[in-house]
């Protein structure tokens, strides 16, 4: 999802890019600042004149990441899946490519969360920020989808893809998210027996981030 920087991008966009790759790669506390700088390819002065600190870039490459990620799953899902019960079920496929990928190295905002704990942080709420964005993005799927109790289903779908990702992360199974999906079916064909005439409600398109 993070892109090279242009060769004529501003400092602080090659900042920026720079920490995508090297604090989703190598971790926040584990990555120096020489390093960022060496991969951003500026001065020290650079750094300390677009953020007043390494946590401030963090927060930053965060946000970035968050508004990259949500308009990546909402695009790929809309891509495959026109309905909203199938749109639910192309979360897991689309996931599940990423899981796959050479660029996976878990969750980012799971990633966060845990070298940020305290929740007060502000990296910890873009964090939880993000993961309130897809269970609401779910949970606007099962509604218009007229599923029973969407904020449930919302919230045992965002379960069955959090654990299938730090599942793939941590042991390298990379059928994690495909046995989460069939969990998923189960579930949603489950909650389609109780309204059987569900149908397929218009669905307003997700708001974009802005960095």
């Amino acid at each position: 999802m993070a892109k090279n920087p242009a060769p004529n991008s501003s400092p602080r966009e090659r900042l920026i890019q720079a920490g995508l790759k090297l604090f989703y790669r190598d971790g926040f506390h584990a990555t120096g600042i020489d390093a960022i700088l060496a991969e951003a390819g500026v001065a020290k002065k650079s750094l300390y004149t677009h953020f007043r600190s390494k946590e401030d870039l963090i927060l930053a490459v965060m946000r970035r990441r968050d508004e990259l990620f949500r308009n990546w799953l909402v695009r790929e899902v809309e891509k495959v899946a026109q309905d909203p019960i199938s749109r639910l079920l192309a979360c897991f496929d689309v996931i599940d490519r990423w899981v796959k990928s050479k660029e996976f190295y878990g969750c980012a905002c799971i990633n966060a969360s845990a070298e940020f704990g305290n929740h007060s942080d502000p990296i910890h709420r873009v964090a939880a920020d993000h993961k309130a964005f897809i269970a609401d993005y779910l949970k606007r799927l099962a509604r218009a989808a007229g599923l029973e109790n969407p904020e449930l289903l919302s919230q045992q779908l965002l379960l069955l893809i959090d654990g299938a990702v730090v599942v793939a992360q941590v042991t390298g199974r990379k059928d994690a998210v495909a046995s989460a999906k069939k969990a998923a079916e189960t579930i949603l064909a489950e909650a389609a027996k109780k309204h059987p005439r569900a149908g397929s409600k218009p669905l307003a398109k997700p708001e974009s981030v802005h960095a």
